[in-house]
């Protein structure tokens, strides 16, 4: 008979995790609160006009073709995927930096924005590929006891870890012009965190940028998700959209189902938890059954920022690129606000995404579906977001306008829709609106994160960015491989071997 699973949540992971299990032979059950799939990684529409939610591009899709390839697919006969060249244009004032994964074209961007640093940027691709080749073992790893420390793979990656340094420590030894260090920094901001306190390790996210390229898929990153959903319900799986789970079920320790907002019972030999770690924590389990992670251990946790999104349908196309970052003058303040003083800048840096300059699924034709992004204090903050929010609008519009192709913003607009951390927390079950999960210090990160095979109950185990490895689309995924080989090695090695196989056969197929 077949093991019955149920995975609460379809965001990214529960989906990847879900396809795996499904085309391994088990009966899975995919329970969404949300009327849509996806999560963070969902389709908003407003209007006419398309937006993603969350996440506007996949970095190392080699790891999402996997999780297709162990489901006996291939993504992209599900997905039409884009690369993005140049990678995006950061704007410093008047200076803007396009970088492209052709590192002679960028090496030529350095020299000429920013003399000196070539021969630092040919070493950031060097000692970073090095380092990223080392680490990567260890994202694929399960940490599920502290032994896990002392692997082969561990202990050849160490001297490369940098963990006791920091992201903006480790770009000084590199680049001597600020922005150029802002430039490769920033994405410590994918994890929630600030490049001034964010372990060293992860200087590899810029370095993937530069080796790997960024990708849209055409139709939104969420499309990736309804692909998930598909080659679920083809092997047989089912994803229920509106079925909140109101309680994971729990019996001598195991769980074993769980409990529906309309108070139905559903049971199971494995839950698999896809709803954002706090939440989960804090909502889906009787406090009775939990031991490390009651609600007040969890509040002793660090949490990453939060941001406030601005959607916006505009009328005509929009002159600027896939991707741009507008810097503020002092990005280390703006980021010293959000992360220490818990105050939104006065001068602050803004992500603009404009995809229908590639994609025209998302917006009426000759108009754009523009994705405004300010990382922003989550709800720890005291900030009252229901005053704050018309305010923030604003100011940005007021941002936006100094662009050129962008002057005239306040007019054009046709919809909008604004997401506040306090919207991430109601509308979305994020845990204190902090968007990006559990923060990535060395206290949260590896063995001391939670464990993929969830620690206070048998049979149950995590996906998505509160588990290890951590936050952002690629490492979710990976989660979810991690996890649902854990699952499956409780039932020994039939079930192991056929999936083995069955990877080995789709590979042959492709």
């Amino acid at each position: 008979m077949k093991k019955q699973v149920i995975v609460v949540g379809a965001g990214p992971g529960g989906l990847a995790a879900a396809m795996q299990l499904s085309a391994a032979g088990y009966d899975v059950k995919v329970l969404e609160k949300q009327p849509h799939i996806g999560g963070r990684t969902s389709k908003l529409t407003v209007g006419d006009y398309h937006f993603d939610l969350g996440p506007t591009f996949f970095m190392m899709p080699q790891i999402l073709e996997e999780v297709f390839v162990r489901s006996g697919r291939n993504l992209h006969d599900y997905v039409d995927m884009r690369e993005i060249d140049p990678l995006y244009t950061l704007k410093f004032g008047d200076v803007s930096f396009s970088p492209s994964t052709n590192s002679s074209d960028t090496k030529k961007e350095i020299s000429r924005l920013f003399p000196g640093n070539e021969e630092g940027y040919e070493r950031f691709l060097r000692i970073e590929g090095e380092k990223f080749d080392r680490v990567n073992a260890l994202l694929k790893q399960p940490f599920t006891s502290f032994a896990n420390f002392f692997t082969k793979d561990m202990w050849r990656a160490l001297p490369r870890l940098n963990a006791f340094d920091t992201v903006y420590g480790r770009l000084s030894k590199y680049f001597s012009d600020e922005r150029l260090k802002w430039a490769f920094s920033f994405q410590a901001k994918y994890l929630g965190m600030s490049a001034w306190d964010c372990p060293g390790t992860f200087t590899i996210l810029s370095f993937l940028e530069h080796r790997f390229g960024l990708f849209h898929p055409i139709g939104g990153v969420n499309q990736v998700c309804h692909a998930m959903a598909k080659v679920i319900e083809e092997h047989g799986g089912e994803v229920v959209t509106n079925a909140g789970v109101k309680q994971v079920l729990v019996n001598d320790g195991k769980a074993v189902g769980v409990q529906l907002e309309n108070g139905s019972v559903l049971q199971a030999d494995d839950v698999v938890i896809n709803a954002d770690f706090g939440y989960a924590m804090t909502h889906l389990f009787d406090q009775d059954v939990l031991n490390k992670y009651k609600k007040e251990q969890l509040e002793k946790k660090g949490l990453s920022l939060s941001t406030f999104m601005l959607y916006l349908g505009v009328d005509g196309e929009v002159d600027l690129p896939h991707h741009m970052v507008l810097f503020a003058e002092d990005y280390k303040q703006n980021v010293d606000d959000i992360t220490k003083q818990g105050i939104i800048s006065e001068d602050a840096s803004i992500y603009v995404h404009n995809p229908s300059r590639i994609d025209h699924t998302l917006a009426p034709e000759g108009k754009s579906a523009l994705y405004v992004l300010m990382p922003v204090p989550n709800l720890e903050a005291d900030i009252d977001w229901k005053e704050q929010k018309p305010l923030l609008r604003e100011k940005i519009l007021d941002r936006l306008s100094n662009e050129p192709a962008l002057f005239d913003i306040r007019d054009r607009i046709e919809v909008e829709q604004i997401v506040s951390p306090l919207e991430w927390e109601q509308n979305y079950y994020v845990y204190r609106g902090a968007t990006f999960n559990l923060s990535h210090t060395l206290d949260q990160m590896m063995y001391f994160r939670p464990h993929n095979k969830f620690e206070d109950v048998d049979h149950c185990f995590l996906v998505g960015g509160g588990t290890h490895p951590g936050s952002g689309l690629p490492t979710i995924f990976q989660s979810a491989i991690i996890s649902a080989d854990l699952l499956q090695e409780q039932y020994g090695s039939i079930k192991e071997q056929s999936v083995v196989q069955e990877v080995a056969a789709a590979k042959e197929g492709f």
